[in-house]
């Protein structure tokens, strides 16, 4: 598949550390995507997992939304943290799969994992390993993730967080649950909400310790404000929240 080199820089993140409402004032400018493949100590990755009613649904939003996530990183995090110039992606079966720290899964209403594919996930979590479940809508998809969970982690029971949580405020300050919308959703019907998923969630499963494995974004969809947070008809609250959301995870899984 031929690669997107649109991309974003990220200026924004210096507003969000700096004032909040001078942030939703701003728009972040387009510039070039950085070139090269080096590599870091971090690099966000995406799973491509076997899926049930479209077959790549993995690929949704890429490459765009993960290259402008990763610039916003980079712009971030540079003197805290060494990030990949390009994200990736990895597929269960793929041994590289237990150097990745992070694993970003889009649209998990259609996961469709075999007994083999849960016994690696297991123990890919494990070793310490963090899930991202993100965009995925309304009862039915949301009866599929908890199925897909349950054969990863069948003793584990799904609780909702509170926004007391330490991973709610382990760089930026989250206070509220925002449903992130699809841009087209959002631009051409001037609705948040898809397929009956009205109430946005945050879910997660949790080891014995109390370390977050699987975060779940339910009835939302971060990925979409990563990829679309330049344009002036997206309302930026969407971008920002995002944007900040994936920043705590990833803060929250490199220090948990």
């Amino acid at each position: 598949m031929r690669r997107i080199f649109a991309a974003t820089i990220l200026v924004v993140v210096v507003f969000l550390m700096a004032s909040p409402e001078r942030a939703l004032s701003q728009r972040p400018r387009l510039m070039k995507p950085t070139t090269g493949h080096a590599k870091g100590e971090f690099t966000f990755t995406r799973l491509a997992y076997p899926s049930g009613y479209w077959r790549q649904s993995w690929t949704t939003d890429w490459p765009k939304a993960d290259e402008q996530f990763i610039l916003g990183l980079r712009g971030w995090a540079k003197s805290r943290l060494d990030i990949s110039n390009d994200p990736s992606t990895v597929r269960i079966e793929d041994p590289e799969i237990f150097t990745y720290p992070f694993l970003y899964i889009v649209e998990p209403g259609g996961m469709d994992i075999s007994d083999k594919d849960a016994v690696i996930l297991r123990e890919y979590l494990a070793r310490g390993g963090f899930l991202m479940l993100d965009d995925f809508w309304g009862e039915r998809e949301w009866a599929n993730v908890v199925e897909q969970m349950r054969m990863i982690l069948p003793d584990t029971p799904m609780q909702e967080l509170p926004l007391t949580h330490p991973v709610f405020h382990c760089y930026f300050d989250i206070e509220e649950v925002v449903q992130v919308p699809n841009y087209h959703n959002y631009v051409y019907r001037g609705e948040t909400a898809e397929k009956g998923g009205i109430v946005p969630h945050y879910h997660a499963l949790l080891d014995e310790s109390g370390r977050i494995l699987v975060f779940i974004a339910r009835n939302a969809d971060n990925g979409d404000a990563w990829e679309w947070i330049e344009q002036p008809d997206y309302p930026l609250r969407y971008g920002l929240a995002a944007y900040r959301l994936g920043m705590n995870l990833i803060v929250y899984s490199m220090t948990h």
